[in-house]
C-alpha cells in the first residue's frame, strides 16, 4: 500500500488520528504538513512535536505550499518550502493548485529545480487534473485526479500518455468514498494507473480533515 496522507486537521485539535497515522507511518508514500494553508508566519509548537514524532516513525514528510496556479512568486513558493523544512523537518514539498496548462511548464519546471536545489525531494505537483504531458517528466510524483468519489468512479479517463510512465509516477486523491469502499477505492487507483491514492470519506469544504480511512484501522 502506498497513501499520501494529507491531514489537515490540528493534532490538538485530533490528536488520536494523528497516533493513528504515527503508528501507521510504514504504509505511507509520504504525509502532508499543512500547518496554515503552508507552514505559517512562526512555528507551531503542535505540528513540530507531530512532524518529529512521524519521522521517527519513518514517515516521509511534505510541506504544503499554494503556488495559486502559477501566479505566486517563486521566491514566496521557495520560501514556504524553506520554513517547512527548518521548522518541521519536512523533506519534501506538495505543490497544490498547480497550473496543467502547457505554457505554464517552463515556469513550473524551473520552480522544481529550485526547489530541489534547495533540498526539498520528492517535490509533488498537484493539478487534480491530467496536465500537459510534460509535467509528468517535471514531478516526482503527479496527483492526476482530486474530487469526489462519484466524478471517480463515473466520468474518470486516462490519456494515453500516462501509460508511457511507470504507476509510481501518478497519484489519485478522492474525497467523499464511503468508509466500507476506501480500499475498493485503493484498488481502483492501482487499475487506473495511480500506484499512490489517496481516499478519504471526507468531503468540502475541507475533505482532508479526516484520517484516511485504510490506515485508521480498516483492511486493505
Amino acid at each position: 500500500m502506498s497513501l499520501l496522507v494529507p491531514l489537515y486537521v490540528h493534532p490538538a485539535e485530533d490528536p488520536g488520528s494523528w497516533h493513528r497515522l504515527i503508528t501507521a507511518a510504514d504504509r505511507t508514500y509520504g504525509v502532508v504538513l499543512n500547518p496554515a494553508n503552508g507552514p505559517g508566519d512562526a512555528p507551531d509548537p503542535a505540528f513540530a512535536s507531530a512532524a518529529g514524532a512521524l519521522r521517527a516513525a519513518g514517515a516521509r514528510l511534505l510541506g504544503y505550499v499554494d503556488t495559486d496556479y502559477g501566479t505566486r512568486a517563486a521566491a514566496e513558493v521557495a520560501e514556504d518550502a524553506r520554513r517547512h523544512r527548518e521548522w518541521y523537518g519536512a523533506q519534501g514539498c506538495f505543490l497544490d493548485r498547480v497550473s496543467s496548462a502547457p505554457d505554464a511548464l517552463p515556469a513550473h519546471r524551473a520552480l522544481v529545480r529550485a526547489l530541489r536545489r534547495q533540498g526539498s525531494a520528492p517535490v509533488v505537483l498537484n493539478p487534480g487534473v491530467h496536465p500537459a504531458p510534460g509535467y509528468a517528466r517535471v514531478a516526482d510524483l503527479l496527483v492526476t485526479f482530486e474530487g469526489p468519489w462519484s466524478v471517480y468512479v463515473s466520468s474518470f479517463s486516462r490519456p494515453d500518455w500516462t501509460l508511457r510512465h511507470r504507476p509510481e509516477r501518478f497519484c489519485h486523491l478522492v474525497y467523499g468514498v464511503p468508509e466500507a469502499l476506501a480500499p475498493l477505492a485503493v484498488r481502483t487507483a492501482r487499475e487506473r494507473g495511480a500506484a499512490v491514492s489517496g481516499p478519504v470519506t471526507g468531503s468540502l469544504p475541507n475533505p482532508w480533515s479526516r484520517l484516511t480511512p485504510v490506515l485508521a484501522g480498516d483492511p486493505s
